[in-house]
């Protein structure tokens, strides 16, 4: 276990390398990736997004395809398709590009509903069906998607409840500090952006990883905690449906994975509540007057504030 925890923070040392301050979201990004999980990020564009799709996939060398979502995207630009070859005579498969390790779907809420419910199929089971025949995805497989902020509401369709669900989390680009993009400018004054070359693992180690990581225990006071956080966001007043089964699922694989990598054998509360804003909050659905004075991350927030945090021996609490 020591040397796969080595690996990773190789790999956040090297996307610091060229994408400056952000090793919390490569922490994140890892977490998704070693639980079968996948991750919406929502930022303005230009802070990184693409370079840190690009940059994560190259790090475990994977395959990397991108998807430009697009009004006039059909779900076949996804999926793929059977095409009748007139040089041979007989229908043949165009894989899409969901067909890869690392799939990017850029701007996912410029897409029609019908074009979004592509991803569907692929983000639950990991396989995708064309014309009758499934076919598996590549091991791991995992879905970095992209939107808009709610601000930029024009020419936008938000996703459903149940698309986002299927999102294991939620991460915030973010701008830099400030010294940090003063040293942005410095490193890349008279130079080319920095780009990943190398891998700093194998798709195999990651996936000798990922069953590792279904080894970390969860004692009954952290799965105590996990299901009152989750009841608490559905008796909220502010609340019309909370985070359901499948989210309660995922707080605990999150768990499991962020506890790993950083080299524990064992989940503690402070790994479930430092996830509990990522994980938990897209799945809320507020009500209207809810809506009109809290945010999501401040109800849950307020839930974190509100469930005492267990405290046994061999616990750490923030």
């Amino acid at each position: 276990m020591l040397e796969n925890t080595t690996i990773l923070q190789n790999m956040r040392k090297a996307v610091d390398e060229v994408i400056i301050g952000k090793s919390h979201v490569t922490e994140m990004l890892q977490t998704a990736l070693l639980c079968g999980g996948h991750v919406l990020l929502e930022d303005v564009p230009g802070t990184g997004k693409t370079k840190l799709a690009k940059s994560f996939s190259r790090l475990i060398n994977g395959s990397f395809r991108r998807i430009q979502f697009t009004p006039d995207l059909m779900p076949t630009d996804v999926t793929g398709f059977h095409y009748f070859n007139q040089k041979t005579a007989e229908f043949e498969l165009r894989e899409g590009p969901v067909m890869t390790n690392i799939l990017l779907a850029d701007e996912i809420n410029r897409a029609t509903p019908r074009s979004q419910a592509s991803l569907l199929e692929v983000m639950e089971e990991n396989q995708v069906t064309i014309d009758g025949s499934a076919l598996k995805l590549p091991e791991p497989f995992m879905v970095m998607a992209t939107q808009n902020p709610v601000e930029y509401r024009q020419g936008n369709f938000p996703l459903p409840e149940a698309q986002l669900d299927r999102f294991l989390l939620t991460v915030k680009m973010g701008y830099p500090a400030f010294e940090e993009e003063r040293k942005m400018i410095q490193t890349y004054k008279h130079e080319r952006e920095k780009e990943i070359t190398a891998p700093v693992s194998t798709i195999d180690q990651i996936k000798k990883m990922k069953k590792e990581v279904e080894q970390v225990s969860v004692n009954e006071p952290t799965e105590t905690y996990i299901l009152q956080l989750v009841e608490a966001t559905r008796m909220s007043p502010d609340v019309t449906a909370g985070v359901s089964p499948r989210g309660t699922l995922a707080l605990m694989k999150a768990g499991q994975a962020l506890a790993y990598i950083r080299g524990k054998t064992f989940v503690s509360p402070e790994e479930i509540k430092s996830l509990a804003p990522n994980v938990l909050s897209h799945r809320l659905v507020l009500t209207l007057e809810g809506s009109m004075k809290k945010t999501k991350i401040s109800v849950i927030e307020q839930v974190l504030h509100d469930i005492p945090v267990p405290v046994e021996e061999g616990f750490e609490t923030q």
